[in-house]
């Protein structure tokens, strides 16, 4: 591709020895740049790509795109404002604008991004269709999988990843948008048909600099897109709902609580914890040559949670406003199995296991209000105390807890660091473990505080009678969570099916030893 080509788009402040060149790619990590690449100098967290420039010609760099002009470099520098959306750009123009030749839906939250999806994901597949999925835990086109690095990839692989479905005739993906990716342009030229919001809490503070901050990158999404777009929003959020009147595209809502919203829900029924309950569209639309008329129709979860249920709404709203037919959507959610770490049963014999990432005050709420809606005889809460998320956000997690504890009837928590679990990212401070403490305190919780993921869990399940309800709860902490769960009933339990009881960790992508597999 010819540079002036490729720069198409671009607003450039300045050129420094520019002439012709034909470009053989972009690249923008200095080790992996290929002779006749152009190399994007990125400013990031960490590092600056700008102190790698002449590593990249090094290895074949021709061209560069930069935010500051390096002396002493020969090649052609491209001074541009924002080098993150000059990428972006790039990686779309170079790999011919693969958005615009599938279906794209674009689906954001702080709880429920990655199950929105898959269920999503899971109605297209019962329609027949070739579909991709981009998210937390895996990147899938058509038949062939890989393992995530992050929830949504750099935009020059995500460009990538979107032209290599295209090429396998790849006609819907669904993918997962973070509040990251948002803010730092990973999305910049993705031409979304579908955006949905499907609900906001405290995260990520210390990453945005404030929750006004987060929220407004969250929204971003939707009040970015085209008129040409349709975004699908979540009434019974005050902040999806506050977006109505906030975009140019056409809205589609949905809701369990009363409202004037398009789709509702209703006779909902949560008391084996996985939902079944009747849509109803109480407002006809059409997009595009999809219409949608006035109907009900019943749908059965195999996934347990209220939050299911929620997300079960936003992935019927996105499905609908593609045309997809109700006995598609009725077997697609149906047949979707779930994902790890998601309000996930592991286990289900004399009690039950259940292991969910409780990563923030809002996912925490919806787990434990799905509990009162369950029958059990006791609780036996195992907790990953949040590690390197700071005093705010472990008081709020704490403070839901302690308000549950007085619904659910619980009088004690089982907790853990995680100690050898997490990565030096994760660690658990002692600022951490002592706000946690104190709030537990103040509530009249009792704590049985653990250094070890093993030692925290096998006091749960040592605690844990018949009909009772194990819930491994946390996030980086417990995710090796269910396997250590796992093999320790194997020890607990004797005589029990080994094959059966493991079953759950075969098809994990992450928290996994691989030593039985």
């Amino acid at each position: 591709m010819n540079i002036n080509e490729l720069m198409n788009g671009i607003e450039i402040i300045e050129r420094k020895n520019a002439r012709a060149l034909e470009i053989s790619g972009v690249a923008y990590h200095s080790g992996k740049v290929a002779p006749g690449n152009v190399f994007v100098c990125i400013k990031g967290y960490l590092t600056d790509g700008h102190k790698y420039l002449k590593q990249a010609i090094g290895n074949g760099a021709t061209a560069a795109v930069v935010e500051e002009f390096q002396e002493d470099v020969e090649i052609p520098q491209y001074l541009v404002k924002d080098s993150r959306i000059a990428l972006a750009s790039m990686g779309s123009t170079f790999y011919g604008f693969p958005s615009r030749k599938m279906k794209m839906i674009g689906i954001t939250a702080t709880n429920g991004k990655t199950t929105t999806s898959y269920m999503t994901n899971s109605i297209f597949e019962a329609m027949g269709l070739r579909t991709g999925l981009i998210g937390t835990v895996m990147i899938k086109n058509h038949d062939h999988h890989i393992a995530a690095d992050l929830t949504t990839p750099e935009s020059l692989d995500l460009q990538g990843y979107l032209a290599e479905m295209v090429g396998n005739d790849v006609t819907h993906v669904t993918m997962e948008v973070s509040s990251s990716a948002l803010e730092l342009n990973r999305v910049y030229g993705v031409d979304y048909d579908i955006v949905a919001f499907n609900n906001l809490s405290r995260e990520h503070i210390d990453m945005h600099g404030s929750f006004e901050e987060y929220f407004s990158a969250k929204s971003s999404l939707i009040r970015n897109v085209s008129e040409s777009s349709t975004a699908i929003l979540n009434l019974d959020c005050p902040y999806a709902s506050s977006l109505v009147t906030q975009t140019k595209a056409q809205v589609i809502t949905y809701g369990l609580k009363e409202h004037s919203g398009h789709i509702l829900c209703k006779d909902l029924d949560l008391t084996t914890g996985r939902g079944r309950f009747t849509v109803v569209v109480a407002k006809p639309f059409a997009v595009g040559d999809a219409h949608c008329p006035r109907v009900e129709f019943d749908v059965e979860l195999a996934v347990p949670g209220l939050h299911s249920v929620y997300n079960a709404l936003a992935a019927v709203a996105i499905s609908l406003a593609t045309g997809a037919p109700v006995d598609a959507i009725q077997k697609g959610l149906k047949q979707f199995k779930g994902v790890e770490r998601r309000f996930e049963f592991i286990y289900e014999g004399d009690f039950i296991i259940i292991d969910d990432h409780f990563a923030n005050a809002g996912n925490i709420d919806v787990t434990l209000r799905t509990l009162d809606y369950m029958k059990y005889n006791d609780l036996q809460l195992v907790y990953a105390i949040r590690g390197n998320r700071g005093p705010i956000v472990n008081r709020e997690n704490a403070e839901t807890i302690a308000k549950w504890s007085k619904i659910l009837g619980f009088s004690e928590v089982i907790a853990t660091k995680s100690v050898k679990h997490t990565t030096s990212k994760d660690l658990v401070t002692d600022e951490e473990v002592n706000v946690f403490l104190e709030v537990m305190n103040d509530a009249g919780l009792v704590v049985h505080l653990h250094d070890g993921l093993a030692e925290a869990i096998s006091e749960g399940l040592s605690k844990a009678e018949h009909d009772d309800l194990v819930l491994l709860a946390g996030c980086q902490g417990m995710d090796f969570g269910a396997e250590v769960a796992l093999h320790q009933l194997l020890e607990l339990i004797p005589g029990v099916d080994k094959v059966k009881v493991l079953e759950p960790l075969r098809t994990r992508v992450c928290g996994i030893s691989n030593t039985f597999i």
